[in-house]
């Protein structure tokens, strides 16, 4: 019993210290959205420029996210989320330091790689965690990266406010954040591939479960992406706010989204995942045409709040339902992962290039009907549910009956 209790504590301490993982990683998200309008003003971009150039994170995440899960059974989980958050937290200087295009799609390269390496690893190690508490922890660990996005938003509003000089604010909040990273890592599961274990395919096409996951992932990172990157420069744009104004609607969002994933794990424990995503789908849709429609900066602000709202749970339960779902949770994870993380960096580029061939509007209305989606494809959660169940083992009929979902 001793050294069952002793186990305990430690899967506990290990769920507080990834929880900090998402937080950290969630303030850089934070820290640079809220900066986005300075960051193309200082480099000199056009709107259809900015959207070229946050393409790059995704083209550095796809290269990138493949290489995680090979990482980790090199140097072993923990080692390898300590470096890879590092390398995040750090890259976060890069882009407000460009003095042109070039430059920034460069910076956005590295940025978007280091984003989606440490995401597989901390999501995996986070799945981990669920699996050996026995119950869900998912949309509260990403309700630590909300909270970090929050707070990373929060301090780039203020900054903005002042009219701070953004390399000067990303320069004290990359160093900030490292340190945080590494304190917390240390407390992470130190998972060690056994002996016999070969590592994994540097490349390999995820399972089909994984897609069909995924592409309900899609539809809400894409809304979230959209919205972090475009939410200050809409008010601005639009609505000729201030920029102090712009930025505090970022930060609405991510505060909406904050509340939503903590209360998430419970929700879902209540009504199921496919009936929690029907209904958030919903509410993001309203969000979505309420921003369209908005004339004035409080509802544009209004609607982006309930987009937080309606997609705040849906990657969690991407990410849960994928680690239970097919015979290797390892690759379908980082399927979801790739397709999902690839959405949130390819949105702001695709946003900018709608807008600058029509105009921001048009480029929410697409953001709309994505939302959409939510609701018509939320079934396929449902997946991962009995794939947990049919695996087998201790109260796997006891998770079926609490995480799944008559429809």
């Amino acid at each position: 019993m001793g050294t069952g209790g002793s186990a305990r504590r430690e899967v506990t301490r290990a769920r507080y210290a990834v929880a900090a993982v998402f937080a950290v990683h969630g303030a850089v998200t934070g820290s640079f959205a809220t900066r986005v309008p300075w960051i193309q003003e200082h480099a000199g971009v056009s709107a259809g420029q900015l959207g070229l150039a946050l393409a790059f994170p995704a083209l550095g995440a796809s290269v990138a996210m493949p290489l995680a899960g090979g990482v980790s059974h090199r140097f072993g989980a923990r080692t390898a989320l300590r470096g890879l958050l590092a390398l995040w937290t750090l890259a976060l200087v890069l882009p407000s330091l460009a003095p042109n295009l070039v430059a920034l799609c460069a910076a956005l390269f590295a940025f978007g790689a280091t984003a989606g390496m440490s995401d597989v690893a901390m999501n995996a190690l986070g799945v981990e965690v669920e699996n050996r508490l026995d119950k869900s922890i998912m949309s509260g660990l990403h309700g630590m990266w909300s909270l970090g996005a929050l707070l990373g938003s929060a301090a780039g509003t203020v900054a903005a406010h002042l009219g701070s000089d953004a390399r000067t604010h990303h320069a004290l909040a990359a160093a900030t954040l490292t340190v945080t990273g590494l304190v917390a890592c240390a407390w992470v599961l130190d998972l060690q591939p056994s002996a016999d274990e070969e590592a994994p395919p540097r490349f390999a096409l995820p399972p089909r479960s994984a897609l069909l996951i995924g592409a309900v992932g899609f539809c809400a990172v894409f809304a979230e992406g959209a919205s972090l990157d475009w939410s200050a420069v809409y008010l601005r744009d639009r609505m000729d706010a201030s920029a102090g104004l712009a930025a505090a609607c970022t930060t609405g969002f991510t505060l909406t989204m904050a509340v939503a994933r903590f209360a998430g794990d419970a929700v879902v424990d209540r009504f199921g995942a496919v009936r929690t995503v029907r209904f958030c789908g919903v509410l993001a849709t309203l969000g979505g045409l309420l921003i369209v429609l908005a004339d004035r900066p409080a509802l544009a602000m209004t609607g982006f709040a309930l987009m937080g709202l309606g997609i705040a749970v849906v990657v969690p339960l991407c990410f849960a339902a994928a680690g239970r779902s097919g015979a290797n949770p390892s690759l379908a994870i980082a399927g979801v992962a790739t397709i999902t993380y690839t959405s949130g960096l390819v949105a702001p580029s695709a946003i900018g290039t709608l807008a600058q061939a029509t105009s921001l509007m048009v480029s929410f209305c697409l953001v709309t009907a994505l939302t959409c989606g939510l609701t018509a494809f939320a079934s396929v959660l449902r997946a991962g549910d009995r794939g947990r169940a049919v695996a087998g083992g201790p109260g796997t009929e006891r998770i079926a009956a609490r995480r799944g979902d008559a429809g």
